[in-house]
């Protein structure tokens, strides 16, 4: 496969992984097919197998105990294979998730093309589980936006190597929806785990297959949007995310061959430097990015000259979200989340009430949230968010009723009436009828990022609601000029504190403390009715807020 134009480095560095990956998987059939696996993880094992098989750098070229161990695999998958010719798991009968399995089933179907002696049988293997498949995945339906290219991609590689016009039709019928993605580069879940392993390589595939450059277009702008909203610890920042990932961190690494394509294909030098940083780590995938290889041996091409890393100062305004970094210092702002709007805490919306970030080195803020007590309802979730003259600024606005009793003309003898929301919780008491006496609650965080340093400002209307700012660093640190709080956590002593890790320092100064007890964090009733919380983990402290509701915090990296 390699030749004058080939990366042998990386290549050779992709293949070593590979091998390694390989070898986990033959040592782990048998406790694999012996538990109860997901059909996704039986093929994966299969296509790293394959992948090495029939590669003639890897140690297990042509290797018999590798083509046995897959043929193992394999028809332990078509016997988890339902009668309607879908995959059960956690979803039954699903569509979306046996086209993952159907996406790699085909990859590995056109690696074994060519393939040597030992493995070659093993595509007659595959091709009846993908027969049986197409109709479904044809005719079937999804639940989330990115379902829709997973199951388009499964097509467009279906109808690559068993032709079949309706399957096109079907795509094309999906795409007429239009691509979810914002101007800005996000699409339309806000989530790099999505983008990662299902929108972007799906796009690709479906724009490679079937001839539709636009949708490599998109692609290339999230690729924008996730490069610019990489942090100096090789995480992307998922707090504005509207799926699981909001919460949880996503590392750059996996994107490797994403950046790597578009680096050689649009001669993107800061690509190649995003590329450059990523091997600095173990390769992520490597059975995957192999088989990307093997089948685009261009992957493997060299790089466009690697560009110097640039301050990033970016603004999605789609999401509310702002990232600004230069070398190992970074803020992200957020303003965006949907419960404003929506009022309640559902998967598929962005919630979480981490406003600001930090990162100086090691040092690392994870999460700004301002918690309150007021009827339950909850932590500052900014809906709105922007920019005056060079602050960051986020406002929210709540409120909570107290009824009065029922007009006339809606009483009831009985006592039974309707089971209502009134956006805080349901009770039977026939509220739209009721007059209300409403409160409300008006906050504005004002955000300005400096020289190494943010200055955070907070207004909170009446100021008499007990409030506390809550800051958690990364564990593995330590504090300064804190004590431990009555509420778990801690307090600061005085109006500065400080936070230290490897040589790296994040000193806090508080303009206008409370004097009060430090309150600890109130998820709000959404979370507390179902016994469940929704806290930042990591060493927190707590910052009371003064009865006037208005306080100065400044962050400065050292």
């Amino acid at each position: 496969m390699p030749d004058s134009r080939t990366d042998t480095v990386f290549l050779d560095a992709v293949t070593a992984a590979a091998d390694e990956r390989a070898q986990e998987v033959l040592a782990g059939v048998d406790e694999l097919l012996a538990g109860a696996p997901h059909h996704r993880a039986v093929m994966s094992a299969a296509k790293a197998l394959v992948a090495c098989g029939v590669h003639r750098a890897s140690a297990f070229y042509a290797s018999e105990d590798a083509a046995r161990a897959a043929e193992r695999l394999v028809a332990f998958l078509a016997r988890m294979q339902g009668g309607n010719g879908l995959f059960d798991a956690e979803n039954l009968a699903s569509p979306p998730d046996t086209a993952f399995t159907v996406n790699d089933l085909c990859d590995t179907y056109a690696l074994l093309r060519d393939a040597p002696e030992p493995l070659r049988p093993l595509a007659g293997a595959l091709e009846p589980i993908a027969m049986a498949a197409a109709g479904p995945l044809r005719l079937g339906g999804v639940h989330t936006p990115n379902h829709r290219w997973e199951l388009c991609a499964a097509l467009a590689r279906l109808n690559a190597h068993w032709p079949d016009e309706r399957l096109v039709a079907r795509v094309e019928e999906w795409l007429a929806e239009g691509i979810d993605i914002a101007p800005d580069g996000l699409y339309s879940e806000r989530s790099p785990n999505y983008s990662l392993h299902v929108s972007n390589p799906s796009l690709t595939a479906i724009g490679t297959l079937l001839g539709r450059p636009e949708l490599l277009d998109a692609v290339y702008r999230n690729l924008e949007a996730v490069a610019a909203t990489a942090l100096p610890d090789g995480t992307v920042e998922t707090v504005h995310s509207r799926r699981q990932d909001q919460r949880v961190p996503i590392p750059l690494a996996p994107f490797l061959m994403q950046f790597r394509r578009f680096a050689i294909a649009r001669e993107r030098g800061d690509f190649a430097a995003v590329v450059r940083e990523i091997l600095e780590s173990p390769i992520a995938y490597p059975s995957e990015a192999l088989a990307e290889i093997l089948l685009e041996p261009a992957l493997a091409g060299p790089l466009p000259e690697a560009e110097a890393p640039k301050p990033v100062s970016a603004v999605f305004d789609s999401a509310g979200l702002a990232v600004i970094r230069d070398d190992d210092f970074a803020v992200t702002v957020f303003g965006g989340t949907d419960y404003a709007e929506h009022g309640w805490i559902r998967s598929g919306l962005s919630s979480n009430p981490t406003f600001l970030r930090v990162f100086a080195g090691e040092a690392v803020l994870d999460s700004v949230r301002l918690s309150r007590d007021f009827f339950g309802m909850g932590p500052f979730r900014s809906g709105d968010f922007e920019l005056d003259e060079g602050s960051f600024v986020l406002t929210e606005r709540v409120a909570a009723a107290y009824y009065h009793p029922l007009p006339a003309e809606f009483r009831r003898a009985d006592g039974e009436y309707a089971l209502t929301d009134d956006g805080r919780f349901s009770a039977s008491m026939d509220f739209p009828h009721r007059p209300r006496e409403v409160l409300s609650l008006e906050t504005e965080a004002r955000v300005r990022v400096g020289e190494r340093a943010v200055r955070l400002d907070i207004a909170a209307d009446p100021g008499r609601v007990r409030q506390v700012l809550e800051l958690a660093f990364r564990e593995g640190g330590e504090l300064e000029g804190v004590r431990p709080s009555a509420s778990g956590g801690f307090e600061p002593v005085g109006g500065e504190f400080a936070y230290a890790a490897g040589g790296h320092r994040i000193a806090v100064s508080v303009d206008g403390p409370g004097t009060g007890p430090a309150l600890g964090y109130h998820p709000g009733e959404d979370y507390t009715h179902l016994s469940g919380t929704d806290a930042a983990q990591g060493l927190r402290v707590y910052v009371p807020l003064p009865s006037s509701g208005r306080s100065t915090v400044v962050f400065q990296a050292r």
